[in-house]
């Protein structure tokens, strides 16, 4: 695509409302463009068309109309979450238009540095860890993308000062072309969100979107001990800075000693180190100093002072950051200790990768609460972990049998699955009770389900907010 001011009085059709689609609307119509905005959602459960219609913006709702798109369109902007399989994208792509997110549009306007953070696990952590060192730093930091504002609101009010965090999903980073961050952050590559993008192929493809257009002038910050992220590191044309757990670099952020294998636990007297282009050595901080607990924090830990130091952060604002930091809700989110029996709510871990890494977090007995969305995933990668941390397990949503089978077969006799028939709350409610009644001091309840939410709720931040109130209730 073209600037935004480009489209003064041609056509640009906007696909869902949403948060970026209200965003990304208002700033074409501001540049003079002819704005329609489609959402297949009943006008009543779109709040935000009285808005915009107010603004002398055309919004229909209810359906894809046919007429929607035609050759008259110069541009389509979707929401990163539709399908490219609906009619009105495949209409565009047949008769040639481009189809891209917020994301392409914003990286025009946005005067701010930017910084993108992706990858399948740790996002929403790194981004929020950046975002607290660079505000530390002085630097003006705006968190937008996936979390916080939108891209496009965001990257109106920001100057030359600021710095812009993002966080960008895949179906964000899909539908981008020219988009250029100066700092591109990818923290690891697994199985996921084969719904939407079909083959593996397809979501690494989207993910190195991030790199595309970056020069010698940027910085790609990658994880060495990710085999996807090694492939994209030979492909890069920016500056590289790596993070890794378990190798001494050369350059870059790591742990020293490092971990002797995948399955290790931090330990006392491991220290973070930086190792700048000229070899110089900082040692940044103590892993066990950080102000949440795991290995995977301390992976995403590594990206973030790789991104601050970029960014132009100095030592001391990024130890505070690291230290005080104490986590992002729904990401092994303290809720409680009770009875000497500590309560994590980890609700975004949607993926068995996500919940691997939680189970590795904890060295004392876990009683597990997973399950959700059928996905036609077996779970089978999580067996491991279960014999090594899980001394029981509650299961409920549409995979709780499978989780069921793959707890016997991993040796676990407390097992108990929850299908009330009731509402989700009330299911929920269930099984932190039947969680409870296997636990016992020095144990830890975990909720971090290996599944998507949509089954029985809203969204995993609804889930895990559910969570929290039913353990409050016991």
């Amino acid at each position: 695509m073209n600037h935004p001011e480009l489209y003064r009085g041609e056509e640009v059709v906007i696909l869902g409302l949403a948060r970026s689609g209200v965003a990304v609307a208002k700033l074409f119509h501001e540049y003079g463009a002819a704005v329609t905005v489609n959402d297949k959602k009943d006008r009543s459960l779109c709040p935000e068309a009285d808005e915009l219609t107010a603004l002398g913006i055309s919004v229909l709702c209810g359906s894809h109309p046919d007429t929607l798109i035609h050759p008259g369109v110069k541009l389509v902007v979707k929401n990163p979450g539709i399908p490219y399989t609906i009619p009105p994208v495949q209409d565009a792509q047949r008769l040639g238009i481009e189809v891209v997110t917020e994301v392409e549009v914003a990286g025009y306007i946005c005067k701010a540095p930017i910084i993108g953070i992706t990858g399948s696990n740790g996002k929403t952590t790194t981004t929020t860890w950046v975002g607290r060192m660079l505000d530390e730093a002085g630097l003006g930091p705006i968190v937008a993308g996936n979390i916080g504002r939108a891209l496009c609101e965001a990257a109106v009010d920001a100057t030359e000062s600021n710095r812009m965090v993002v966080e960008l999903s895949s179906f964000q980073l899909k539908g981008t072309v020219h988009f250029r961050p100066a700092i591109a952050c990818l923290l690891n590559v697994c199985e996921t969100h084969l719904d939407y993008h079909g083959t593996m192929e397809d979501y690494i493809a989207s993910k190195a979107k991030l790199f595309a257009n970056q020069t010698a002038q940027d910085v790609a910050v990658l994880n060495w001990d990710d085999a996807e992220c090694r492939v994209i590191a030979k492909q890069a044309k920016a500056r590289l800075i790596p993070f890794s757990t378990r190798e001494r670099l050369g350059q870059g952020v790591y742990l020293e000693p490092p971990l002797a294998s995948r399955d290790a636990a931090l330990s006392d007297g491991q220290w973070i180190v930086y190792k700048n282009e000229e070899g110089v050595e900082v040692k940044v901080l103590p892993a066990k100093e950080l102000g949440i607990p795991g290995v995977h924090n301390a992976e995403d830990a590594l990206a973030a002072i790789a991104i601050a130091f970029a960014a132009g952060a100095g030592l001391e604002p990024v130890r505070k950051a690291l230290r005080e930091f104490r986590g992002v809700e729904h990401r092994l989110e303290l809720v409680l200790e009770r009875d000497g029996i500590v309560y994590y709510n980890n609700s975004k871990a949607t993926n068995s990768f996500a919940t691997m890494m939680a189970l590795k977090s904890f060295e004392q007995p876990i009683v597990l609460i997973a399950g959700g969305q059928d996905r036609k995933s077996e779970f089978t990668d999580l067996l491991p972990y279960l014999k090594r941390h899980v001394k029981a397990v509650v299961a409920l949503g549409e995979t709780r049998n499978k989780f069921a089978r793959l707890a016997e077969e991993a040796g676990i006799s407390a097992v108990k699955t929850v299908d009330t028939g009731n509402s989700a709350a009330e299911t929920l409610e269930q099984a932190v009770r039947e969680a409870r009644s296997f636990a016992g001091p020095g144990d830890v309840v975990l909720l971090s389900p290996a599944c998507a939410s949509w089954d029985m709720f809203e969204s995993y931040e609804i889930r895990g907010r559910m969570f929290n109130e039913s353990v409050h209730k016991l």
